[in-house]
């Protein structure tokens, strides 16, 4: 195996035996042929809706396909075979559909080769050969690394812009050009010869695709849970029975708190589900008990103390420990061996085990946090905000925030929040919160120094404030008072980092450390181009950004 679309990846230059995120061999060959045999429906989905053609099961298996290869999804080879075969059926029959309305239209359907004309073989020995044969360190020997670090950039955005659409797509939130631009870029992955300028700008393109997919997915969560607003968070346990969701999946959250209402059951959230918090229909649920718990990172032994039902929606899952085996359960893509999933938001086993759980005995002293600062809470006291930068009151805002991970030098984000001058305000969004969250920094021209904008896909949200400040100063995003520092993992924040810089936003700082992908070439096209530079010393990037 070679796999390096983490930040964690081993030695930061590709883990080959084992993954860092607990992914075996046979895992890593079996994404590998999803991801390869996906590209094979791109291709015909692209000539198709050339003549006209499309198909929803494609476009919905497209998405689902890319979403479950990213680190963290899905650990399951049966399932992963299952999915395996089920490509295979959508691409022949794709293909069928293709070749019948070429030959309507008097056309001669294209032959197509690789992996359009992968077919699926029961021998799983077969199976894992056939990954090896399209991995990277082999594309690497035949067509370079610059390339195939261009090609897996692309791909990695396009993994983390499937996971974002297919969270708007399951709350009934579509853009067919979303789709198209999926299928033209897949396919541009089959085309070994493509120009690198082709490359470079599909890069870009992604970005784009993204941007448009946190649109959907915003207006998904605002319109069924309103905006969020400003809510004081509980983190310490309230005596009772206990459920603790984590992941990303808001309704997943809703479903469980609608099944649970009146049970006696206490919800608790974890990780990138904190900001659930903030939506005005999500709190009015008064089981909503508060947060338990940090980052995905620290899941092992947090769920490990935790004495109730655990139920992990989305991506971010490690392998369990024995302790809780028998009450952490799986929802949507995501699925490791041996514990028990919830396909239809049915989740009375989650309650039958946490019933079942000893709960929490009795109740912490309170402490509080405070999320919720979504775009409408912030562009509700524009007025003030500007203001208060015109009169020097606020001098700067950092946006610190991203993916957290356990490697060293995370802390970096800690210590730069605390540097921060206390006449700057701090925004943050995802699981890199967490390293700072829960620390005072009291208020700068009456508002809170710290603002939570929500979850990773809130970027969307911090977003449209510096596009509106920016409009409100007559001047582009890169002449505001605007800072960021970013720290990554997945592909999620890599399809993040390419929407800002599609939007032409310039001098982000990105770390712990570097993609393993990108090649010291596209790093000095990157750098020439926009300004991104890897995070050092917080004294020496803080200075630069203060001048």
């Amino acid at each position: 195996m070679f796999c390096y679309q983490c930040e964690q990846t081993n030695r930061g230059t590709g883990c080959v035996e084992m993954g860092v995120c607990g992914k075996d061999p046979t895992i890593a060959a079996l994404q590998d042929l999803l991801v390869y045999v996906t590209r094979g429906i791109a291709a015909y989905a692209v000539r198709a809706r050339a003549l006209g053609v499309t198909d929803p099961d494609a476009d919905r298996f497209i998405i689902e396909a890319l979403f479950t290869t990213v680190t963290n999804v899905n650990f399951h080879p049966t399932r992963l075979q299952k999915t395996l075969r089920q490509a295979a059926d959508v691409k022949d029959r794709l293909k069928t559909r293709y070749e019948e309305a070429a030959l309507k239209a008097g056309q001669a359907p294209d032959t197509l080769t690789g992996a359009s004309a992968w077919t699926y073989e029961d021998d799983l020995d077969t199976l894992v050969l056939q990954g090896n044969a399209v991995s990277i360190p082999l594309r690497m020997i035949h067509q370079g690394e610059e390339r195939t670090g261009l090609q897996e950039l692309m791909l990695y955005g396009l993994k983390g812009a499937a996971a974002y659409y297919h969270h708007a797509f399951t709350q009934g939130k579509s853009d067919d050009a979303v789709m198209a631009a999926h299928h033209e870029l897949l396919d541009l992955l089959n085309q070994d010869e493509a120009p690198m300028e082709a490359l470079v700008a599909a890069v870009l393109r992604v970005g784009e695709v993204n941007y448009q997919v946190m649109r959907l997915l915003d207006e998904a969560h605002t319109e069924r849970f309103g905006h969020p607003e400003p809510t004081s968070v509980r983190v310490t346990p309230v005596a009772g029975k206990a459920i603790l969701v984590s992941g990303h999946d808001l309704p997943d959250l809703a479903a469980l708190l609608e099944q649970t209402a009146g049970l006696g059951i206490n919800v608790y959230t974890h990780g990138e589900m904190l900001p659930g918090h903030g939506y005005p229909k999500l709190k009015a649920h008064p089981h909503l008990a508060g947060n338990y718990g940090g980052a995905w990172q620290n899941q092992a032994e947090e769920f490990d103390r935790f004495p109730g039902a655990i139920l992990m929606t989305t991506n971010c899952i490690q392998r369990p420990r024995s302790a809780y085996m028998d009450r952490i359960f799986t929802s949507g893509l995501v699925a490791w061996p041996g514990v028990r999933h919830i396909a239809d938001q049915n989740f009375a086993l989650v309650i039958e085990a946490a019933l079942a759980a000893p709960g929490f005995a009795e109740s912490a002293p309170e402490d509080t946090i405070l999320v919720g600062f979504g775009r409408a809470a912030v562009l509700g006291v524009a007025d003030q905000v500007i203001e208060a930068v015109k009169s020097g009151e606020l001098k700067r805002f950092f946006l610190i925030g991203g993916c957290d991970g356990a490697r060293p030098g995370r802390n970096y984000f800690t210590e730069m929040a605390q540097a921060v001058p206390n006449d700057c305000a701090i925004l943050t969004l995802a699981c890199g919160k967490y390293r700072f969250n829960k620390m005072e920094f009291g208020t700068v021209a009456g508002l809170p120094r710290l603002l939570d904008m929500g979850q990773c896909n809130d970027a969307y949200s911090a977003i449209q404030v510096a596009l509106a400040l920016a409009e409100a100063f007559e001047c582009g995003v890169n002449d505001l008072p605007l800072s960021f520092v970013l720290s990554w993992y997945e592909q999620k924040a890599v399809a993040i980092l390419l929407t800002l810089l599609h939007l032409g936003v310039k001098n982000i700082r990105i770390g712990p450390s570097l993609p393993a992908f990108v090649t010291p070439s596209v790093l000095n096209l990157l750098v020439e181009t926009f300004g991104l530079t890897p995070t050092g010393t917080v004294e020496a990037d803080l200075q630069a950004m203060l001048a």
